[in-house]
């Protein structure tokens, strides 16, 4: 069969969009922390590709950090309201937002739920426009008791939440969280930037590893639930079957000194890096022969699909959303989480057959074209924004008149 020159390949084109009356969407987007992670690097990614002649975005963090300036540097708006306390920082939110007179507040991470979800409210009291309010539920850590109490509580007030798993779409199910309408948007890779990424040329002078060595890599916080134990568990176990093979751990976080002491007791020191934070992620996950994410729990895990647009063959644990973007043996290999033997065992499995981690390899790079792409996760926001904004300009009409 011919092709269909008639379909638009979403990864590819931007979706034309119908005019909305009323000039540029107001949405102000919401972070609870302004660390490294996967909701900065989404909404990052958000905002950097949103028509510019349609929304009107500007992003406010609860907290300073390496991502505000990110942001700046790429010429978006960021306000910082470094206020401890919810009840506060909801007013000194609440009156940020009021001359701007958001139609869209977006909110990233529990902290930003509470805290953007009082101030839309706050606005509605105080007689200025009330925007509605879009939550996305980034994490699969388990809320306390006392927060699961407030999220039950403000979720109806909430217009969207939008949930990146069919995991996380449980999660708030078990949660309670009733009386608002919910979408399933998954996290999306920029399949322009990593698609021409070259492998970092310098990362055997970097850290002096042999020019004849595998790597393995791992690219996640070094915090408890990411996993970087059992890897450390495993890691005697791949160097047995494979000796050549050095372990790469890029990230930095709060277990760093935890795990170097780990790699000592294992007597493996010599052949684990700790690359600490790195500006050139994309080129490391290039430049691994084997992509790891041994995480403990997971809603989604972007740095697997970042491997995996890159081509990189990839072991992960069968947690969370992980699962929703890898077929077992066929686009990466699950391990259960936990298992130090089963996660050697698939490392030493690529590393060993070359042909068959190329196999995966292209599985995976195909399939995060497909399903995965930035454009798809940006243009079913974008989508939301219109019809909240859409929805707020008529009501907005029906009592002018």
């Amino acid at each position: 069969m011919g092709a269909d020159h008639g379909i638009v390949d979403p990864c590819v084109e931007r979706t034309n969009r119908q005019p909305i009356a009323g000039g540029r969407i107001r949405v102000v987007e919401v972070m609870a922390t302004a660390t490294n992670g996967g909701a900065q690097e989404h909404v990052y990614s958000l905002v950097t590709r949103l028509n510019r002649e349609r929304y009107d975005v500007r992003v406010v963090s609860l907290s300073h950090g390496s991502s505000v300036r990110r942001l700046e540097k790429a010429g978006i708006e960021v306000n910082v309201i470094d206020e401890p306390d919810d009840r506060a920082a909801a007013q000194a939110l609440a009156e940020l937002l009021a001359p701007i007179e958001p139609e869209v507040v977006h909110n990233h991470m529990y902290r930003a739920e509470v805290v953007g979800t009082l101030a839309a409210l706050l606005l509605g009291e105080e007689g200025c426009q009330r925007p509605a309010v879009v939550s996305t539920v980034h994490s699969s850590r388990i809320r306390c008791v006392d927060d699961r109490q407030t999220l039950r509580q403000l979720t109806p007030l909430m217009d969207r939440l939008i949930v990146v798993s069919r995991a996380i779409e449980q999660k708030i199910r078990d949660e309670g969280r009733q009386g608002v309408p919910v979408s399933l948007i998954y996290n999306g890779v920029d399949l322009q930037r990593y698609n021409h990424q070259q492998p970092c040329c310098t990362l055997h002078d970097d850290y002096s590893i042999p020019e004849d060595s595998q790597i393995v890599g791992v690219v996640a916080r070094l915090e408890a639930e990411k996993g970087h134990r059992t890897l450390m568990d495993a890691w005697p176990l791949v160097l047995f079957a494979q000796p050549r093979a050095w372990l790469l751990i890029v990230g930095e976080g709060s277990e760093r000194n935890s795990l170097e002491s780990q790699a000592a007791s294992l007597g493996i020191a010599d052949r684990v890096v700790f690359t600490g934070r790195r500006e050139d992620v994309p080129a490391v996950t290039a430049a691994l022969d084997v992509a790891v994410l041994p995480s403990y729990r997971e809603a989604q895990g972007l740095s697997v699909l970042e491997a995996m647009a890159l081509g990189r063959p990839v072991v992960a644990s069968k947690v969370g959303g992980i699962p929703e973007m890898i077929e077992d043996g066929i686009s990466g290999l699950l391990v259960p989480p936990n298992d130090s033997e089963a996660l050697a065992g698939a490392i030493v499995r690529l590393l060993s057959d070359h042909p068959y981690a190329d196999m995966i390899a292209k599985r995976g790079h195909d399939l995060v074209h497909d399903r995965f792409c930035i454009e798809l996760m940006v243009n079913s926001i974008e989508a939301l924004y219109d019809e909240a904004a859409v929805n707020l300009r008529a009501s907005e009409g029906a009592l002018a008149e």
